[in-house]
């Protein structure tokens, strides 16, 4: 692993360079890869001193203690790179003391310096706020995340921090940008209901945003300059206003609790977790490597590819330790804070709605869970399926089912008949037990019991297969919904 590891710093030295951001970000990649799975090892028994330990339930006895909260190590080392890339990858110009006093020549002085430099392709400034947005983002994340880890708060109180999180992401989003408009499906405006639906809507969110306006004094609609487009094949937008930033929060609670939900055998939040930041690459890559995109575009994902290539670095000197046999627990500060890595990358990469996309296998598991977690069910505290200390197989493990729970009785007997859960039943007929509503025991359901590695890279496979065919979908089928997108392949 040391042979590993000088290779990955010595090849990061050789990568980074001043005016490529993708080379630099690379070679942080490799950086992050490389601190990382040296700390991990060293850092495990100064956790297990002060209490950070815990045992793996899914092993044969005897089971030793292993350290907890591992990915408190990696999400410092992230932010810790996340720092240092910033005169890389952020063009550093001068400016006269006269030119400050005017704007059209500090302009022209901005750009004779910025475009002075052959092949430039560092970030202006403007982006800098954005950038730095994100990183105290994530930082509150952390924090948050640790918290929970420390003093274990209840599901009911933790759901909505990363709400609280993504503030300053969203406040610089507010005065940076504040693009609240969506593109409306050709499909819906062709047909005269439809044009009348859309209508209404806007009518309804103009007047709830002349009333959010009328109490705080702040508007949050998009900006008419923004979308002036002459064209009259342009598509139609509506203005969310207000509620955009709603749906920006709600996507930053639920991008980190999608994590945590889908969680429970060895390397499944950090191997889900890299799968999605792959996914998010590749989605990038098409953008980059694409000529005829907008600047605009071409600046936003190589923003969002500058958050990834780290992530996926720190995330794999994590995942070599955390996979199976698990050597160390991640925690759900890492589960908070990869998932915030992701909204935060969908928000400022302005492609928070093809986010969903990606959390398709996400999505599934928290509305297949929603029964428990609401307490339609019973949920048990843990979810993780069974561990036989005979065959060394996972099993699915199972809820029991109690009196009072009518409709939910109702439920898992229609669920059981599509054979989305196993059930016991008494001598009366009566579901007494059914196996818990995750993925994971839903993939037991159906494939049979298995070993616990070979478990979760058949789920990882499911996600990486998932999101190549969400990428291939949003880029053929969107352009024909929505009969517009900044990059398509053809579709019309």
């Amino acid at each position: 692993m040391a042979v590993v590891r000088l290779a990955a710093v010595a090849l990061a030295f050789a990568l980074l360079r001043v005016n490529s951001p993708l080379h630099t970000a690379l070679a942080f990649g490799l950086l992050g890869y490389a601190i990382t799975s040296h700390l991990i090892p060293r850092l495990g028994s100064s956790f297990i001193k002060v209490g950070l330990k815990g045992r793996d339930l899914s092993k044969a006895p005897p089971v030793d203690f292993i350290p907890e909260l591992m990915g408190v190590v990696l999400a410092v080392t992230y932010m810790v790179l996340l720092v240092l890339i910033v005169p890389f990858v952020f063009f550093k110009y001068l400016v006269s003391f006269l030119a400050m006093s005017n704007d059209d020549e500090l302009s022209d002085l901005f750009n004779t310096q910025y475009r002075s430099i052959e092949n430039n392709h560092m970030f202006p400034h403007n982006k800098l706020a954005e950038f730095l947005s994100g990183a105290l983002c994530l930082l509150s994340t952390i924090l948050l995340g640790f918290f929970d880890d420390l003093f274990d708060i209840r599901w009911r109180h933790k759901f909505f921090l990363p709400a609280v999180a993504s503030l300053p992401l969203l406040i610089v989003y507010y005065v940076d940008f504040s693009v609240t408009s969506v593109v409306v499906p050709t499909f819906i405006t062709a047909h005269p209901i439809g044009e009348t639906f859309v209508e209404y809507l806007t009518s309804f969110f103009a007047a709830s945003n002349e009333l959010v306006t009328y109490i705080t004094n702040l508007k949050f609609t998009t900006l008419t300059t923004d979308y002036n487009v002459a064209s009259s094949s342009a598509p139609k937008l509506l203005d969310l206003g207000i509620f955009y930033y709603a749906y920006m929060s709600a996507l930053s609670i639920f991008a980190p609790n999608s994590i945590n939900i889908l969680a429970g055998i060895n390397g499944l939040e950090v191997g889900q977790s890299i799968v999605l930041g792959i996914i998010f690459l590749i989605n990038d890559m098409c953008y980059l490597l694409s000529p005829s995109i907008s600047q605009a575009a071409f600046d936003s994902h190589m923003l969002s590819a500058i958050f990834i290539i780290p992530f996926l670095g720190v995330s794999l000197g994590l995942f070599q330790y955390n996979f199976f046999p698990a050597r160390v627990f991640v925690g759900d500060t890492y589960c908070y804070f990869s998932g915030m890595v992701f909204a935060v990358v969908g928000i400022l990469g302005h492609f928070s709605k093809t986010l969903l996309l990606f959390l398709v296998p996400q999505i599934l598991n928290f509305i297949y869970s929603v029964p428990q977690l609401f307490n339609i069910l019973p949920c048990p505290r843990h979810r993780l399926p069974r561990y036989n200390v005979k065959d060394n197989l996972m099993y699915p493990s199972y809820g029991e089912l109690k009196e009072g729970y009518k409709l939910g009785t109702i439920l898992l007997s229609v669920l059981a008949f599509f054979r989305l859960i196993l059930v016991e039943r008494d001598q009366n007929n009566r579901i007494t037990k059914f196996s818990n509503l995750t993925i994971i025991n839903l993939t037991l359901v159906w494939l049979g019991p298995m070993r616990e590695d070979i478990l979760c890279i058949i789920i990882l496979v499911g996600q990486l297969l998932i999101g190549v065919l969400m990428i291939a979908t949003r880029h053929t089928v969107g352009p024909w919904l929505f009969g517009y997108d900044n990059l398509s392949w053809g579709a019309k």
